[in-house]
């Protein structure tokens, strides 16, 4: 049986990590590539770093980051943000990161998970999403929309939909951000989640809302995810990745256990 993968996030912005509440209240954390070590060593199975400012200001990804990142940890780790172009995607990869995050570029321009993934392979390609619910059955059937640019603009796309399309254009894995519960830490959009796993072949990984390992089994369990995102209760320090994995173990969840 495949293990469960448990995968911290490092949201960077102005070269530190934040996090914050549905995308605001940020406060500073840290550095990343202290942070990326910590949880190297700590038994995290990936990582994932989003620059969460360089789209926006339009500019690339900090590349000196990843490649030190890469320099020193031993896990695979992606990279989204600040990625317009198929060569941005190569600079990332030639930097030392696994795999490249894709959100509202995949949006605006859905060949570049095709062009990626051709260039790339499958396995490097990351398919992000922000949904949230919609009353508008008419156009999202599922219930749900994806939104982009921080839930700042809503596409129109149903959110199933727009996973199917993205797996035929070769996006290997995909991670649904649940915008509604992102940093509240009252549990994964299990409904969406389950949705997109039981409509694709690809990994699909649980994201936003992970309060504790109860939150993340259901994940696994109900919503069908092969991996969960942590951030806000490893950051603060109200758990460790040791200690999710143990529990999980005692609920009988296959996880890697490297103690």
């Amino acid at each position: 049986m495949l293990k469960k993968r448990i995968i911290p996030c490092l949201d960077v912005r102005g070269g530190r990590v934040t996090k914050g509440v549905r995308f605001q209240n940020n406060v500073d954390l840290g550095d990343p590539v202290e942070m990326a070590v910590a949880y190297s060593d700590g038994g995290a199975d990936e990582l994932v770093f989003y620059d969460i400012t360089a789209s926006a200001e339009h500019r690339p990804i900090d590349i000196g980051m990843v490649s030190e990142v890469a320099r020193t940890i031993r896990i695979p780790f992606a990279v989204g943000g600040g990625i317009s172009t198929l060569a941005d995607m190569e600079r990332v990869i030639l930097a030392g990161a696994e795999k490249i995050s894709v959100n509202s570029l995949a949006v605006q321009n859905p060949q570049i998970i095709a062009e990626g993934a051709r260039e790339f392979g499958n396995q490097c390609i990351v398919l992000g999403m922000d949904p949230v619910q919609t009353a508008d059955h008419i156009h999202c059937p599922s219930g749900y929309e994806i939104t982009t640019r921080g839930f700042r603009e809503h596409s129109g796309l149903d959110a199933v939909e727009w996973a199917k399309r993205a797996v035929e254009l070769g996006a290997g894995e995909i991670v649904v951000n649940s915008v509604d519960a992102d940093g509240t830490q009252n549990g994964f959009e299990l409904t969406v989640t389950r949705l997109i796993a039981d409509a694709v072949h690809v990994p699909v990984v649980a994201s936003g809302g992970a309060g504790c390992a109860e939150h993340i089994r259901d994940a696994f369990q109900i919503a069908h995810a092969d991996a969960a995102i942590v951030a806000g209760i490893l950051h603060m320090g109200q758990t460790t990745i040791r200690q999710l994995k143990d529990a999980l173990h005692a609920d009988g969840i296959p996880v890697r256990m490297t103690w």
